[in-house]
């Protein structure tokens, strides 16, 4: 029993000796032989560096003309999972549209239409830029193009819908800028509005303007024609042609009242030209704004071969028998001794730099009587419709460049010759017909206008009638080629297809068209008709 006993003694003995050794070999004391010290922990990873967001949607997108509401949605993403911020760049195109920044959704604010492009290069093809950020200086950006794409609207059949009845013999009718209402003159002097989607087609029971007391009614005088001032939305002014009481011409500056824009305001008027007139008849009557904001004026002849109107045309010291261009836009008189001329004269007419060959007012010359001319909304070249004397009736193309035309009269009727020396220098009609009574004559023709719109059988087609014979006729803008004139064989004539719902189409005495590019007919009879598309 004592053996175990010393055995563990003697375990206890050597294990305490072993820990005294220990503490002597770890001791602090002299002798230098301390312990080292830890070593330092390890340094801290850099942080990651910031991935920049990417953008993955498309650079291109394409729309339908018409397309509203969104057309594009921007998508990103970020590799580090941070939270990104979406903007729409204010520049280029990007008023066209609004962006929702939460979803990435673009928007268009309206329809936009292919004919018309909008775009700042015209092309139809909208850019815009987007910028990605995510807070910690990551940034993407993208340039997006929306393409507009053309849609076929075009309609195949067309109808004739009569708007308006009871008038006093109709000469004119004009669109109002920035509503959906026309003016129709009357040849007595009172002007009025209509609203063409009313089914009732009643004139607004109070007028445009009223001049019966100034003007004089005779053979073709009257209220004959009115242009809206391309500023009208912002300067409010008109702009008149009318036969005086003296039998002459005035063309009048007229506003409209401030608290009325669809009234004018008979104390504004001022006669800016008065053109002393031979007779009765070949008055003329048209007048227009071009794209370049000048005032375009068509007179005719002033009488027919009578007290010899027919060398007016040719007569460059006569403003009769030509189209005169003048500027109204710009303050200031060019005339300031002359109360007949109030406006100025501008640089490219044909003698605007040499007063001694002709009258400064003068651009093209040559007219017999033309009733009624148009600009085309798209090229800017105006049709001018001429009536002829005894074989011929002609429609005529000037270009912008055209200045100093000569279309002719009284030498030359049409593609006819009338009188006098003959010469290679005048300007041929592009179209023309003979006098009669079958599908492709008449012998008064009636300018109307191109039309741009959407109806099949007479979209980019010129429209123009005859006034004796009721004919109404298209043909191809295309083929109404300045220096070759277009037989009368190749017109559309369209009366089998223009049927009138109520009423008879007769006595055609103007066209007109309103803002949206509508056509209308005028019956000297009474009647206003609108062409209108029909499946």
């Amino acid at each position: 029993m004592k053996t175990p006993i010393l055995r563990t003694e003697r375990w206890v003995a050597l294990a305490t000796a072993g820990i005294f050794a220990l503490q002597a070999c770890g001791g602090g004391g002299g002798g230098g032989s301390g312990a080292s010290p830890p070593p330092p922990p390890p340094p801290a990873p850099p942080p990651p560096v910031n991935q920049p967001p990417s953008i993955t949607s498309l650079a291109t997108a394409s729309i339908n003309e018409g397309t509203t509401g969104p057309v594009y949605t921007l998508t990103a993403t970020d590799p580090d999972g941070d939270a990104l911020t979406r903007a729409l760049v204010a520049e280029g195109d990007a008023s066209f549209f609004s962006f929702n920044a939460s979803t990435g959704v673009l928007s268009l604010n309206a329809a936009l239409d292919y004919e018309a492009p909008q775009d700042a290069n015209g092309d139809n093809i909208y850019e815009v830029n987007f910028r990605v950020e995510d807070g910690r200086g990551g940034v993407a950006t993208l340039a997006v193009q929306i393409r507009v794409l053309d849609v076929d609207e075009t309609i195949t059949g067309m109808a004739l819908r009569r708007v308006a009845t009871g008038l006093s013999q109709p000469l004119y009718l004009e669109g109002i800028p920035g509503t959906d209402r026309v003016v129709v003159l009357q040849k007595g002097g009172l002007a009025v509005v209509l609203d063409p989607s009313l089914t009732s087609a009643m004139p607004d029971p109070v007028p445009f303007l009223d001049v019966s007391s100034q003007v004089g009614t005779d053979g073709e005088q009257g209220l004959v024609g009115m242009a809206f001032s391309p500023n009208f939305a912002t300067d409010s002014t008109v702009y008149v042609n009318l036969t005086n009481t003296a039998g002459d011409t005035e063309i009048r500056r007229y506003r409209t009242y401030a608290s009325n824009p669809l009234q004018l305001d008979p104390a504004t008027s001022n006669v800016i030209l008065r053109i002393p007139q031979i007779d009765e008849f070949h008055n003329g009557g048209w007048l227009g704004f071009g794209n370049d904001g000048l005032l375009y004026i068509a007179t005719g002849d002033g009488g027919g071969v009578t007290a010899g109107a027919d060398q007016s045309a040719q007569n460059t010291n006569s403003l009769l028998g030509k189209i005169l261009r003048i500027d109204v836009a710009h303050d200031g008189d060019g005339f300031p001794d002359d109360d007949d001329r109030d406006y100025r004269i501008p640089a490219g007419n044909a003698f605007a730099s040499n007063g001694s060959a002709g009258r400064p007012e003068i651009f093209a010359l040559g007219l017999r009587n033309p009733w009624r001319s148009s600009f085309d909304r798209q090229t800017g070249d105006l049709f001018i419709a001429d009536v002829g004397q005894s074989n011929r009736e002609e429609i005529n193309r000037m270009r912008p460049s055209d200045v100093g035309a000569n279309y002719g009269w009284a030498v030359r009727e049409g593609t006819a010759f009338y009188s006098g020396p003959d010469s290679g220098s005048f300007t041929p009609p592009v179209a023309d017909y003979g006098h009669g009574t079958g599908a492709t004559q008449g012998r008064s023709i009636t300018g109307g206008y191109v039309y741009r719109g959407n109806i099949g059988p007479i979209r980019n087609h010129y429209l123009f009638a005859d006034f004796a014979s009721n004919n109404v006729w298209s043909v191809p803008v295309s083929s109404l080629t300045v220096g070759q004139t277009l037989p009368a064989s190749q017109f559309n004539r369209l009366n089998d297809q223009l049927v009138p719902d109520a009423g008879a189409l007769s006595s055609i005495s103007s066209f007109g068209m309103d803002n949206d590019g509508n056509v209308y007919i005028v019956s000297i009879g009474g009647s206003i008709f609108r062409i209108e598309g029909a499946p």
